[in-house]
Formats: structure tokens, C-alpha cells, sequence
């Protein structure tokens, strides 16, 4: 796995998590690295990889939420031939490929329990099995796993094996996002924005104007890193030559021609509140008792909304709340709130 993007950053918190993976390199124990999209999980594993005595080894990269649960266990541990439909030779896993040097497991809690127990075994023992076959091979691998899930929780719902968790995370290190290092935005959008000018054939890189900058530094960025460097990219790429960057566009789906709402799906209603006629439309904010009138208009919209969604599905609340975009629970509570729950008018399928 080469990666053309660096680990870039000044920030004490970044700095912080940088110095623990480091420490943990020469280490020859598994690593557990959390952290959300795109905060670059993928850049710290090939970082524990490369600062570790299996340099020179192989780093091999498998994403376990990129295969179908019959798929895994043959990828991760091969199989032999005859071993399954569509098995006719044999083929070895990922394990045997990284050998001697570190496999990166993303997306780890993604794991079938059946795949997490003979990881397990791997883990523990460096052994593992063909499918298909009945003897073992001996393996010499370093883990390294990733995840955007917390699963300690995972554990507590049975989703996870609480031994696999205890065995992954002789270390464990979080990365922070990037709304919580505020001063590495900047750094990170000059190092993206020289290299896409670079790439483009412009040697004139004028950085941002104070317009760009206020938006670049205030904005959440909920997609990290990844979503950084996708915001500025698009905005070199449009960049009209002659003067700092100034426009920054944060949704590249934002269009006054985008599409309508799917057919057969209830379409968002619009922001104002319906009213039962026209004397209400003029009726005071306040009421008799100084009171807000507004949550009694919400409510009432609300009621009129959830009544038309269940006469447009034949009173099937399952299917009512598929096209409200609501969970069952979510539809039940909403409609006994306001009394469209009586016998023989609703249904559940």
C-alpha cells in the first residue's frame, strides 16, 4: 500500500496521536486505530507499518466491509480447490500473503462472528486453516485494525467477541477529527491547494482570500481529511487565474436544478405552517394565557401531514413510515401523539 498523501498536521492533538503510533511501531503487538471517515486510519497503519522492524515486509490492505459474509473467510484465510461453488483452484488468503510483515484489516467491526472466531485462533496461535482443508499453516503476521464504531458497544450487544477485542487492543489510537484541530485546516488546504495547482501546470499559487478563509476554518467538516481535500481540489479547479481564492463550495450536489423526490415517496413539505383558514393565518403569535400558538401550528401540520401519508398508503404504517423516511417506532409514536391510532383505520402490513 503506497500512499502519494502525507501524514500532515501541527496540532498538539495530532501530534499526540502521531507520537503514540510512533512509540507503538517497534512494538510486534496488534494495534487497534479509531477514528472517523476519513481522518486517514489507513495513513497510520502504514505508518505503524513502516516505523516497525517489518518495513521491508509486506503491508497487505484488506477492507472487511468491501466483501459479501460467504466471501471473508476465504479472502482472509484462502481456500482450497473444490472447497466451494466456483472454488477451482486453490488460492491463498490474505494472511499467508502478508507473511512476515503486517495486514491492515479496515473496517474490522464489520466482521462476521464466524470469521471473528477464526481470527481469533490466528491472533492467538498464528495458525490458520485453508477452507477446505484440515491442516494448518503456520503464520508470522502483525494486526493492525481499523474501525469508525465503538465496540465495547458491540461487545455489550453481542455483535462482537469481547476476547477478539481484548486480544486487538494492546494499543489502541483514536484519531481525532478534524473539527477538533481547527489549526490544521489551514495547513492541510494549503498542502492540498499547491499540489492540485501543481498538478494542473500552475506555478502562480496565490492562497486563499479572507472570504475563503473564514469559510475553509468555520465549517465542521463532518468527512475529515477526505472531505478537505475534495472541497480543495474542486476549488482550484475552478479557480479563474489572477487573483487568491476566494469561492469555496462545500456540496458539489448543490444545484437550484437538482432532482425531485423519488416517486412513491412522501415529499418534504414546505416550511410554513398550515393553517385551518384564513383568520387563523392572522391570528396573534401569543396566546390567551401569553402563551407561543407556534407548537399548536406545528403540531396541527404535523397531524394533517401524518393523516395524508396514511390515506396515501392505504393506512399500512410499515409502509407509511418507509415513505415519511421514519422508523416503525418513530411512525407508532407520532400517530398515537396525535390520536390516528384506532381500530380497523391502521394496519401494520
Amino acid at each position: 500500500m503506497e500512499r502519494t498523501t502525507q501524514v500532515i498536521g501541527q496540532s498538539t492533538e495530532f501530534l499526540d496521536v502521531l507520537e503514540r503510533a510512533s512509540r507503538a511501531a517497534a512494538l510486534d503487538r496488534p494495534v487497534l486505530v479509531i477514528g472517523e471517515r476519513g481522518t486517514g486510519k489507513e495513513l497510520v497503519a502504514e505508518r505503524l507499518h513502516r516505523l516497525s522492524p517489518r518495513w521491508d515486509q509486506p503491508l497487505v490492505v484488506m477492507n472487511c466491509a468491501a466483501l459479501p459474509e460467504t466471501l471473508i473467510e476465504a479472502e482472509l484465510f484462502g481456500h482450497e480447490a473444490g472447497a466451494f461453488t466456483g472454488a477451482t483452484k486453490a488460492r491463498v488468503g490474505r494472511f499467508e500473503e502478508a507473511d512476515g510483515g503486517t495486514l491492515f484489516l479496515d473496517e474490522l467491526g464489520t466482521l462476521s462472528m464466524g470469521a471473528q472466531e477464526r481470527l481469533l485462533r490466528a491472533v492467538e496461535y498464528g495458525e490458520i486453516t485453508r477452507i477446505g482443508s484440515s491442516r494448518p499453516l503456520r503464520v508470522d503476521v502483525r494486526i493492525v485494525a481499523a474501525t469508525n464504531e465503538h465496540l465495547p458497544e458491540k461487545v455489550e450487544r453481542n455483535q462482537f467477541r469481547a476476547d477478539l477485542l481484548d486480544r486487538l487492543s494492546f494499543e489502541v489510537v483514536t484519531l481525532p477529527p478534524l473539527r477538533a484541530r481547527p489549526g490544521d485546516v489551514m495547513v492541510l488546504a494549503d498542502h492540498f491547494g499547491r499540489r492540485m495547482a501543481a498538478e494542473m501546470g500552475r506555478d502562480d499559487w496565490p492562497g486563499f482570500g479572507p472570504q475563503a478563509i473564514d469559510a475553509l476554518v468555520d465549517y465542521q467538516w463532518p468527512g475529515n481529511v477526505r472531505e478537505l481535500r475534495n472541497v480543495i481540489e474542486r476549488a482550484v479547479y475552478r479557480w479563474e487565474m489572477g487573483g487568491p481564492i476566494e469561492t469555496i463550495e462545500f456540496d458539489p450536489f448543490h444545484s437550484p436544478y437538482q432532482p425531485a423526490a423519488s416517486p412513491g415517496r412522501v415529499a418534504a413539505a414546505p416550511m410554513t405552517v398550515l393553517v385551518d383558514d384564513a383568520a387563523d393565518a392572522t391570528a396573534p403569535v401569543h396566546g390567551e394565557n401569553g402563551g407561543s400558538d407556534f407548537k399548536s401550528r406545528i403540531a396541527r401540520f404535523e397531524r394533517e401531514l401524518l393523516a395524508k401519508a396514511l390515506a396515501e398508503y392505504r393506512f399500512n404504517q410499515r409502509a407509511t413510515a418507509e415513505g415519511l423516511g421514519l422508523s416503525y417506532d418513530q411512525l407508532r409514536h407520532a400517530l398515537k401523539r396525535h390520536g390516528l391510532i384506532s381500530a380497523g383505520q391502521t394496519r401494520d402490513d
